[in-house]
């Protein structure tokens, strides 16, 4: 019996594996970059110094980590190669640069109102809701589930907001969510693609 051979590669194929390997590698430092931020803007709302000095230090090594999980030498390949759509760079630039309009726009609504306290969740909102359309561009569909945490985060801030806490605990709480759910799907990206 003539056992049937696999498909040999084409260049076609060691192609989209480079491309998936470099987004994926890409995705993982940006994420783990912006969590660390949103790590040290939470750190900045603890009331204890000792605590804010302990998150910003812990926020190092785990934002090292995640970006050596991406880059490790051994690593397996993703487990499928990402399915992108036409044009998908044009439309992640559009879709960062409304995020970031966005992210402009509530600064300059917060501070005008004299509310400062809605930054924090409402840039969690933005940033959360962006990952949506990013779930497709990417074919990365673990962003819907990173979307709706940061979303979820932007909804406690609010309530904080309503609740009368202090700025900086809305900030202490929303910023470190926002910075343990960029981490935890930075890491879900190295590791399963």
């Amino acid at each position: 019996m003539i056992q049937p051979t696999p498909a040999t590669p084409t260049a076609a194929d060691a192609e989209c594996a480079a491309l998936t390997r470099t987004l994926r590698r890409r995705g993982t430092v940006v994420l783990s970059v912006f969590a660390l931020v949103w790590a040290f803007a939470g750190a900045s709302g603890l009331a204890s110094g000792s605590a804010a000095l302990a998150v910003e230090i812990i926020a190092v090594p785990v934002t090292a980590l995640a970006v050596f999980l991406a880059y490790r030498k051994g690593a397996a390949p993703s487990p499928r190669m990402v399915d992108l759509p036409r044009n998908w760079a044009r439309s992640v630039g559009i879709v960062n640069v409304v995020e970031l309009a966005a992210i402009f726009a509530v600064i300059a609504a917060s501070n005008a109102s004299g509310r400062p306290s809605f930054i924090p969740p409402a840039i969690a909102l933005v940033v959360g809701l962006h990952f949506i359309p990013l779930a497709r561009l990417y074919d990365q569909w673990q962003y819907k589930g990173t979307a709706a945490l940061l979303s979820a985060a932007a909804v406690v801030g609010f309530a904080l907001v309503a609740a009368g806490l202090s700025d900086g605990s809305v900030r202490a709480v929303v910023g470190l969510a926002s910075a343990v759910t960029l981490w935890a799907s930075a890491c879900h990206v190295a590791v399963k693609g």
